[in-house]
């Protein structure tokens, strides 16, 4: 009998974001720091078989969704046929993928096929000289030929996770919005996130507050209802346009009174909170005989030790963006 896994809050967890591999292809500034850094030895990092049993936990436990990110994802081999294996499993309703669209523009079809629901696609630039320059590769046609795939295939929505910074790329965001009168993809505008041993600024004025400012000398903005799936961004409608705009607002905004998820890095801990250091070892347990049960009892522990909200501002998060899965 499935069970319902609820925070001492009393929000109820129905949603696990699975970091595959902490390598990347690119090397986005905020995202990784300016010089070499070791990756996770593959022996250190969950094989598909243990994924595959944790979650099959976490469904028993009421997990309804996933969504597989890195790193880069597609950095792992063998990752389709993961995804295949993961939409057999009964009782997951939504199987999604956020990636950088470099590596799979030949593969969108195949990957369609083998159950992925919906895709993100991370770009914060549409300028290919900027986009080489944040990401120190020059592959914007990649991700070009990924998106226009996507939609091809009815992935849908497809998604654009555009992180805005002054100075950087925040004069393409009416660039990005227009792009929902052409085609019907979702823009999703996300705050600034000070996290980790990148590059990046201390902060960004880019704030929903002025994005939607800006949104709004478009034309109407209207928000909309949220659905079943929504993750944590408050959704928009331009007047006449095809898609949508997304607002992801961790820093002027909180949503975690709201938050459903539990995220698992690829070295087997479950983090309550992206904002958080805080996390319980699975990989132990699994790689040391621990029954289902007792896996079962960790992901309560995880839910459990949930803090009402992140506390970002008082608060730096050590580990890296590339190794949490964001």
């Amino acid at each position: 009998m499935t069970q319902t896994l609820t925070d001492s809050y009393l929000r109820t967890i129905d949603y696990l974001r699975i970091s595959v591999t902490d390598r990347c292809n690119l090397r986005c500034s905020y995202c990784v720091p300016p010089t070499p850094y070791a990756h996770m030895h593959h022996t250190d990092i969950l094989s598909y078989e243990e994924l595959i049993r944790l979650v099959r936990v976490g469904i028993s436990l009421g997990i309804r969704k996933i969504r597989l990110t890195g790193g880069e994802p597609f950095a792992r081999k063998e990752l389709i046929g993961f995804i295949r294996d993961l939409s057999a499993l009964d009782g997951l309703e939504d199987l999604a993928v956020t990636t950088n669209g470099t590596l799979i523009a030949d593969q969108i079809q195949e990957l369609k096929d083998a159950g992925l629901t919906r895709i993100n696609i991370s770009l914060d630039s549409l300028k290919p000289e900027r986009f080489a320059e944040i990401t120190r590769k020059d592959l914007f046609g990649e991700v070009k030929r990924t998106i226009e795939g996507s939609l091809a295939a009815g992935l849908a929505p497809v998604k654009l996770n555009t992180v805005l910074l002054d100075g950087v790329n925040g004069d393409e965001l009416e660039d990005f919005a227009r792009l929902t009168f052409e085609h019907p993809i979702q823009v999703r505008f996300i705050e600034y996130m000070p996290i980790g041993k990148g590059q990046g600024p201390a902060h960004s004025d880019l704030l929903a507050p002025a994005i939607i400012k800006r949104l709004e000398a478009l034309g109407t903005l209207t928000p909309l209802i949220r659905g079943a799936h929504d993750g944590p961004s408050t959704r928009y409608k331009l007047e006449g346009a095809k898609g949508e705009i997304g607002l992801i607002s961790p820093m002027s905004n909180h949503f975690c009174a709201t938050c459903n998820r539990l995220r698992l890095t690829a070295d087997g801990h479950l983090r309550p909170c992206l904002l958080s250091d805080t996390k319980v070892n699975l990989m132990d347990a699994l790689r040391n005989g621990a029954d289902d049960e007792t896996v079962a009892a960790l992901f309560q522990h995880a839910a459990g030790i949930k803090g009402q909200r992140h506390n970002l501002a008082g608060h730096a998060v050590e580990d890296m963006m590339c190794s949490i899965g964001g």
